[in-house]
């Protein structure tokens, strides 16, 4: 019987759908969210929609500051955010220096607190921006990390480190959430918003979430 799992939810089409799927597979589903120094709040209130929509057990929304650190289009403002960009080899300026390692360990600490043994978490590695905390090596790799670093772990309380969109395309994601009943009207996956929350359409997010949805036919 599933217990309790918790889900990183960043207000984006790929963690509302990772939600859902979490709550459909029986799980109490206790979301984490992050105000990390990002360039906009509008994904958060995303996050909120979602949740609520969604419905989980407890949404806590934790205050960490990259910005200090910078390195990235999406926490340091002297460096823009690229608008119609052609597909590269590289690693775009938007990948936000380990932001996927800091948010599991907080969502293992949380876990482990919960007494949960399963954490969820949005990563895809097909229609996706390039980014290296993304790929199945590594969450095996932060997985196995898990379970040596914690007491849980060293008790034989395993974590699970769930990915389910991992090998989907951006239109399978839309088809799983519409068929799971995600209104993804509530959801924004924009790196860089107009003041009133409004997708700019022509980044990597939006491209990625536009083509999704034109070929799932949706």
């Amino acid at each position: 019987m599933p217990g309790r799992a918790v889900i990183l939810l960043s207000g984006g089409l790929d963690s509302a759908t990772t939600l859902a799927i979490a709550k459909a597979d029986g799980f109490d589903c206790y979301a984490l969210s992050f105000r990390y120094g990002q360039r906009h709040a509008a994904e958060l209130d995303a996050a909120r929609r979602v949740a609520a929509a969604v419905g989980v057990k407890d949404h806590v929304i934790l205050d960490i500051d990259l910005r200090r650190f910078g390195g990235s289009a999406l926490t340091d403002d002297s460096i823009a955010v690229p608008k119609l960009s052609t597909p590269s080899s590289e690693i775009p300026v938007t990948y936000v220096p380990a932001r996927n390692t800091i948010f599991l360990s907080f969502a293992l600490g949380y876990a482990e607190v919960l007494g949960a043994q399963d954490i969820f978490i949005g990563v895809n590695a097909l229609d996706y921006s390039g980014y290296p905390d993304c790929r199945p090596e590594y969450l095996s790799a932060f997985q196995q990390l898990a379970n040596l670093a914690t007491k849980a772990g060293v008790e034989g309380r395993t974590v699970t480190i769930h990915a389910p969109l991992i090998e989907m395309t951006k239109a399978q994601i839309i088809r799983k959430g519409t068929d799971l009943g995600v209104d993804f009207d509530l959801t924004l996956s924009c790196y860089d918003p107009g003041g009133a929350g409004e997708p700019c359409g022509h980044c990597d997010a939006c491209r990625l979430r536009a083509k999704g949805f034109a070929e799932a036919l949706v």
